[in-house]
């Protein structure tokens, strides 16, 4: 395993849930990564992000991760979920919910 990859790897892993995205919740560096942050603060969980602007092998090393071209990415106790589009998509239909309550992860205190 790389480095890169072992280096995701552990930051998936040591979160119940994580956004990579373009800076940070509260100052997000593109729609994109604000709507996720909307989207995510609306279900009321804790999460980690990952401002992928900070570092280069992180922002090209999480699309070869995922195997997803573009940011952010939203995963959940280790598993890519998806993109903004696919985490509204979720979200409107209730899936991302009830996801976040089937895998008990943590509401945002």
């Amino acid at each position: 395993m790389s480095d890169i990859n072992a280096r995701l790897t552990k930051i998936v892993g040591d979160s119940d849930v994580v956004l990579f995205m373009k800076g940070t919740p509260l100052f997000p560096q593109c729609g994109f990564s604000s709507r996720a942050v909307a989207i995510l603060d609306h279900c009321n969980v804790a999460f980690d992000s990952v401002d992928v602007l900070q570092d280069m092998e992180v922002r090209q090393g999480i699309k070869a991760f995922s195997d997803w071209p573009t940011i952010p990415q939203l995963y959940v106790k280790g598993e890519f979920v998806g993109g903004s589009d696919i985490m509204m998509e979720m979200y409107e239909a209730g899936e991302l919910q009830t996801l976040l309550d089937e895998k008990k992860v943590a509401k945002a205190s």
